[in-house]
């Protein structure tokens, strides 16, 4: 039985061995399809026509989830530990509004967190370099976390003054009817989104929303700055390979690229 468990385990959760590959190849078109349902089910017209084709597909799908969701509680030494991590909740999410659809309506369109799930497509693609960089840049985000917090308390401030400023100024007759209602438009002015739900119409009002629209260019450059001086230092640690010119982690004894010995 452990080597049966074992076996299993091998082939969904890992992506090393062919029947592993060809595992999630057949997940990942089961979610496409299952995911292509939920939206087409919500036409009204395509709702009213095929109705019971969507509902046949929907339970062999959900009960094909299911099947599997055990194995993996099964097949795994940590149940718990899956059971609550991120993708067994995921797991979970994506057959259980199925069967609260059965006690009350409106938890169905709750099924396209399935999409989620074909984050599993990079366990099949053999995309070390691009996994490497989007380790750095999480390691670069890490690493500008403490600026980038001081950065966001200075503009939650200054989001805080021009909406308590213009609030004042046009007062709640044009529509700055209260403070964390003028700090929403602040938000939209500095993020140069400009819904124009909310628009001053006195003079120092519109000026002091051009001043906010320009302010809002030199916001978005900072925390880009921080966090490409975070790469570049990342960068700088790496191991350039002599033979292949290839870049490799700084703690990394072979070329990933060549083999070739640091």
């Amino acid at each position: 039985m452990d080597k049966l468990r074992e076996k299993v385990k091998e082939i969904i959760f890992g992506h090393d061995t062919k029947a592993g590959k060809l595992f999630d190849v057949i997940l990942l078109w089961v979610i496409l399809i299952s995911v292509l349902i939920v939206i087409l089910e919500s036409i009204p017209s395509l709702h009213i026509n095929y109705y019971r084709y969507f509902f046949y597909i929907e339970w062999i799908v959900t009960i094909l989830f299911t099947i599997e969701y055990i194995i993996r509680v099964w097949s795994t030494k940590t149940p718990l530990r899956y059971i609550f991590s991120f993708w067994g909740i995921v797991d979970l999410l994506s057959i259980l509004p199925t069967y609260l659809e059965l006690i009350n309506f409106g938890f169905h369109y709750l099924l396209a967190i399935r999409i989620f799930r074909l984050l599993r497509v990079f366990r099949i693609l053999k995309l070390v370099r691009f996994n490497r960089e989007a380790q750095k840049l999480l390691l670069a985000l890490r690493g500008s976390g403490h600026k980038i917090g001081v950065f966001l308390m200075a503009v939650i401030s200054i989001m805080v003054l021009l909406g308590t400023l213009m609030y004042v100024i046009e007062g709640g007759e044009n529509g700055f009817t209260s403070i964390p209602q003028s700090i929403y438009w602040a938000v939209v002015t500095v993020t140069t989104v400009g819904f124009g739900d909310i628009v001053p119409q006195t003079v120092l009002g519109k000026f002091l929303s051009s001043i906010a629209m320009i302010m809002g260019y030199a916001i978005i450059a900072v925390p880009t700055g921080i966090i490409t001086v975070e790469l570049a230092s990342k960068k700088s640690e790496d191991k350039v390979c002599e033979d292949c010119k290839h870049d490799n982690p700084d703690n990394a004894n072979f070329c990933n690229q060549c083999g070739l010995k640091f």
